[in-house]
């Protein structure tokens, strides 16, 4: 790591903003996850911000920027320009401290998003198709004309600061971690919790995980806009195309090395938090863990913390990610079984399937596939198995009484 420059976040500043924010955001747990350092050959530790009131880190940076304010700015009140966590986290501690705030969102923000800043207290301006357009008319609307104080949600050395406040914790907890590995959207996070950790511990290895889809930070430290490809993502929180200016900086002088992760292993910690672990993650929130899965070796033996940022999800994709997850690990499987269309078969094939011990979960009797016998049918299975071998059981089982199998809808298997 090359020697660092002068900060305009100094670690003084995380402490102080420690003090700010004791008692009024919640110190979270650090624990060891055993099996997640089994399956990822590190010694992993997860803390856990997706335990926060708003179920976000964001609330630390947002409360300290709030804290901040003159009295003069408390009356005027704040802006804020977000689709999710950072608009809950101003919202609910504005309303705390007595200040009123504005959030701009853009206009297809998910409904309980919108819903949610509502309940927290905040007033909720729907502007715009993405944030860009957002900010846009914050900066004419809030705050040239009616002199609103912008909370911004990672450019800011305040928001900064409060986010570093993650890192003073865990290393409190576990000061024997060698590496923090860290989501990054527009840099707050990292930026905070890499200048806590190395003015705690210099030799710390500071690792950031962007989304294949949006490496705002790699793109801006190779001069490249052009890596921001864009697209869907499920890491939505951190699916931003502009990495901050202050943020950039700080990453530069004190990330040791950055990573892209693809969907795929995204999804898989996801699961595996939620299976493993018992905690609900939001795509943003288990980028660390996917980082460790996409590239085992580069943190194999290590001591690595992951900050589970949020918890965020909407229920439909969690379901979603969760059943294509047991699909993954052929725990469901999709079967076609040729079958002569008279009474008496389907039975035979679902007793057959139970004694091998798979359990049904879905079935369609499918008579009108062309080139079929006008006799003959086919059932479409969704069967419940343990694992892979169990699956080539079933199969097995079912060929041996005489049934043609196929993998997948009508013979055609999806992953």
């Amino acid at each position: 790591m090359n020697a660092p420059v002068v900060e305009s976040v100094q670690f003084g500043d995380i402490l102080r903003a420690a003090d700010t924010l004791a008692g009024q955001v919640i110190n979270t747990p650090c624990r060891h996850s055993r099996v997640l350092s089994r399956i990822t050959g590190a010694e992993v530790w997860l803390k856990f911000e997706n335990f926060q009131f708003t179920a976000s880190f964001k609330e630390r940076g947002a409360l300290n920027k709030l804290a901040s304010l003159s009295e003069a700015e408390r009356a005027a009140g704040v802006a804020a320009m977000s689709a999710g966590n950072h608009a809950q986290g101003v919202a609910y501690h504005a309303t705390r401290l007595g200040i009123k705030s504005v959030i701009v969102m853009p206009v297809n923000t998910p409904f309980t998003k919108v819903k949610n800043t509502r309940e927290l207290g905040g007033e909720v301006i729907l502007h715009g198709e993405n944030l860009a357009e957002s900010q846009a008319f914050l900066e004419a609307e809030l705050i040239g004309r009616r002199g609103m104080t912008l909370v911004h949600p990672y450019d800011d050395a305040k928001i900064i600061a409060g986010q570093g406040t993650v890192a003073l914790e865990m290393l409190a907890t576990v000061p024997e971690l060698d590496t923090l590995v860290v989501p990054i959207g527009g840099g707050g996070l990292i930026s905070g919790m890499a200048i806590a950790a190395h003015g705690i511990k210099p030799e710390l290895r500071v690792v950031g995980v962007e989304s294949a889809g949006y490496p705002s930070a790699y793109a801006a430290l190779q001069g490249d806009p052009s890596l921001v490809k864009g697209g869907q993502t499920i890491a939505e929180g951190i699916a931003v195309r502009n990495i901050g200016q202050l943020t950039l900086a700080i990453i530069r002088e004190q990330v040791a090395d950055l990573m892209r992760v693809d969907e795929a292993p995204i999804e898989r910690a996801v699961g595996l938090l939620a299976t493993i672990e018992k905690v609900i993650a939001e795509g943003a929130g288990a980028t660390g863990l996917a980082a460790l899965l996409s590239d085992p070796a580069r943190f194999a033996g290590r001591k690595v913390g992951l900050v589970i940022c949020g918890g965020n999800i909407d229920s439909r994709l969690l379901a979603s990610v969760l059943l294509r997850q047991l699909v993954h690990e052929s725990r469901l499987v999709s079967l076609t079984i040729d079958i002569e269309d008279r009474p008496g078969f389907l039975a035979r094939v679902a007793g057959r399937v139970g004694e091998s011990g798979g359990n049904i979960v879905q079935v369609h009797h499918q008579r009108l596939h062309a080139g079929t016998h006008a006799k003959n049918a086919s059932l479409e299975l969704m069967i419940e198995a343990q694992d892979p071998v169990h699956v080539e059981q079933i199969i097995g089982d079912l060929q041996n009484a005489g049934f043609v199998v196929r993998r997948g809808v009508g013979g055609v298997e999806f992953d």
